[in-house]
């Protein structure tokens, strides 16, 4: 019996286009300020449709993203540093997500990079937009 690994999917003409997979060299992008001290962004997927967003975040020691509500779950894995709020917080490996509705504000003590996956763009209470809009 031949394991799932083995198996491949039957061969097909190529698909439409929007049904093709979209590659990013996300390691070419260059890294883009946002509106926040210390914070920059590379964003790899935004849907202006849904809101739903996947971005890469460079956060320098220190940096603060001000207060903000989750208004659709947010993820994140943190792939350096550390990320933290009073809830607790996710260092180098460490996942965490936000339901919609979490009213927090996130630091980075000693910097930190970190994949986030948004379903919703975030409400920012100083009235900053989010990151993909």
């Amino acid at each position: 019996m031949k394991q799932a690994y083995d198996q491949r999917p039957p061969a097909r003409a190529t698909q439409p286009a929007d049904l093709q997979s979209r590659y990013v060299d996300a390691a070419a992008m260059p890294w883009q300020p946002t509106e926040f001290p210390g914070i920059d962004m590379k964003i790899l997927y935004a849907d202006a449709d849904t809101g739903m967003s996947t971005i890469l975040f460079r956060m320098a020691p220190g940096a603060v993203v001000p207060l903000h509500e989750h208004t659709a779950v947010e993820q994140t894995y943190v792939l350096s540093g550390r990320l933290v709020d009073d809830e607790g917080e996710a260092g180098e490996g460490g996942f965490v997500w936000r339901p919609g509705g979490n009213v927090h504000i996130a630091r980075a003590p000693e910097g930190a990079v970190f994949l986030s996956v948004f379903m919703k763009p975030n409400r920012f209470f100083g009235g900053a937009k989010f990151f993909t809009e």
